[in-house]
């Protein structure tokens, strides 16, 4: 599926509303998935406006229609090895939820992957790593024809604790 059946598919299709459906995406060859329903848009890459004094893995902000937006480098905020962008790195806008309101965040990712209807108890609890490292933001994992997807919890993943490292707990 290409982005722009993708994109189609989750515009047009009513029916993805009122389920449990999650895009899933690419990133260092595993396979995420985040509620369908935050997501805004997806984007192809275009460069960022780089803010100064913000951590690495703050690509910068994008203005969306006079709405400014933070970009996240997925592949950093989890540790994983850069990668050069190619025409497959594309930004999906997510709506996140706080404590202090909504906001819009970007989130580069190496590609988006489909769509996957999974029903709450098809997804499993993260294993337990105790104090080695924080799974907070993964919401579940769920085997879907045959393969894992990691379902991450955005509003934790992406909310105030954007600027903290993720091995840092966020109350």
């Amino acid at each position: 599926m290409n982005n722009n059946q993708l994109e189609q598919h989750i515009y047009t299709n009513e029916s993805l509303v009122y389920s449990n459906q999650y895009l899933t995406f690419m990133l260092a060859g595993e396979e995420y998935g985040v509620d369908i329903l935050r997501v805004q848009e997806i984007k192809g890459w275009n460069k960022a406006t780089v803010i100064p004094n913000t951590p690495e893995y703050i690509k910068g902000v994008i203005n969306l229609r006079g709405t400014i937006v933070p970009i996240v480098d997925l592949r950093s905020r989890f540790g994983l090895e850069d990668a050069e962008y190619g025409p497959t790195t594309v930004v999906i806008v997510l709506k996140v939820v706080g404590g202090d309101g909504n906001r819009t965040v970007g989130i580069v990712v190496d590609a988006v992957s489909d769509v996957y209807n999974v029903s709450a108890d098809e997804i499993k609890q993260p294993p337990d790593f105790g104090r080695a490292m924080s799974v907070d933001f993964i919401k579940g994992l769920a085997a879907v024809s045959e393969k894992m997807v990691i379902i991450l919890d955005i509003d934790h993943l992406l909310n105030s604790s954007v600027a903290l490292p993720l091995d840092i707990p966020v109350n």
